[in-house]
């Protein structure tokens, strides 16, 4: 079993911060693709998508329950993402199509 440190604030923020720049760093899809495919697990690349592929459908004022019938994303991911929307850091408004964050912008507090 892996032995964890106690982080600092700061030192988590300077490793998010490393990705941050390194996920910046790349050019295209391809190569976004190709990072996270290496970056996470399976089980983790599944839950990202599911999450991005409920945003647009909530943006659109889809009921949850809907949401899954057609996605079969839990109810509980669709309401976690449906918070993170009205009070996150506003990443998903700015991955959105321009059209698509200016509603989210609009929406937010």
């Amino acid at each position: 079993m892996k032995r964890r440190t106690r982080d600092t604030a700061d030192d988590s923020e300077a490793r998010l911060e490393a990705l941050a720049a390194a996920l910046a760093g790349l050019r295209g899809a391809e190569a976004f693709q190709a990072f996270l495919t290496d970056l996470c697990t399976p089980a983790e690349l599944e839950a990202m998508t599911d999450r991005w592929r409920v945003v647009p459908l909530l943006q659109q004022g889809m009921p949850y329950r809907e949401i899954h019938d057609l996605t079969q994303v839990s109810v509980t991911t669709i309401g976690r993402v449906a918070r993170t929307l009205e009070r996150g850091a506003g990443g998903y408004a700015l991955a959105l199509p321009t059209d698509a964050s200016a509603t989210v912008r609009k929406e937010s507090p």
